[in-house]
């Protein structure tokens, strides 16, 4: 792969960050307006926007875990069954944030995507591709299970959406490494729940 080729796989993230900041109008965004804002690309840019929503501080709004699972799940059955498109309930799309909240959200997170981006290249392809990525993908549809009963325990919440944004961010670059964080994160999460419960 040529250097060209390695900048604009790892920029892709920095693409859906851009998006999210560009979507809406003065004081509001809803889902929909960032499903639009997104185009007519693949699903794995949108899997990887509710996961990151998710570890922004834009998870502390009441019930944010629980729609982001859905989303999440919904997402993920649609890219299973190889849908390009995404559809979402009227419900969901119309689900608003304010603009300030998700500006704020986005450059929370420009920091640690601008530390991550220079070292993502495609490696470890099969991890990201049928059939490694369906395990990946089946294991973020897990996750979102627990994600509600997770409400209440924001720190769990936070480790959930971080595993399924490495799987989400190693599809997208098809990075297998980041795949293989997230099955890590992923063992963090069942340990720490252990630990808990």
């Amino acid at each position: 792969m040529s250097k060209d080729q390695e900048d604009e796989t790892g920029g892709e993230i920095s693409k859906v960050l851009d998006n999210l900041d560009e979507a809406g109008d003065d004081e509001t965004v809803s889902v929909g307006q960032v499903v639009e804002g997104m185009g007519d690309r693949s699903l794995a840019p949108l899997l990887l926007v509710p996961a990151l929503i998710m570890v922004s501080p834009i998870s502390s709004i009441p019930g944010t875990p629980t729609i982001s699972a859905l989303i999440i799940a919904l997402i993920v059955v649609q890219m299973l069954i190889g849908k390009k498109g995404l559809w979402l309930p009227a419900f969901i799309r119309n689900r608003k944030v304010s603009s300030e909240r998700m500006h704020k959200a986005v450059e929370f997170l420009r920091k640690p995507i601008g530390w991550i981006e220079p070292i993502l290249k495609e490696r470890l392809t099969f991890l990201t591709v049928r059939p490694g990525s369906w395990v990946a993908l089946i294991t973020c549809l897990l996750i979102t299970f627990t994600m509600p009963l997770m409400e209440v325990v924001p720190m769990m919440a936070s480790i959930a959406a971080t595993a399924i944004s490495f799987f989400a961010a190693g599809l997208l670059v098809r990075d297998g490494v980041l795949v293989l964080i997230g099955y890590c994160v992923v063992g963090i999460g069942v340990a720490v729940a252990s630990y808990f419960l």
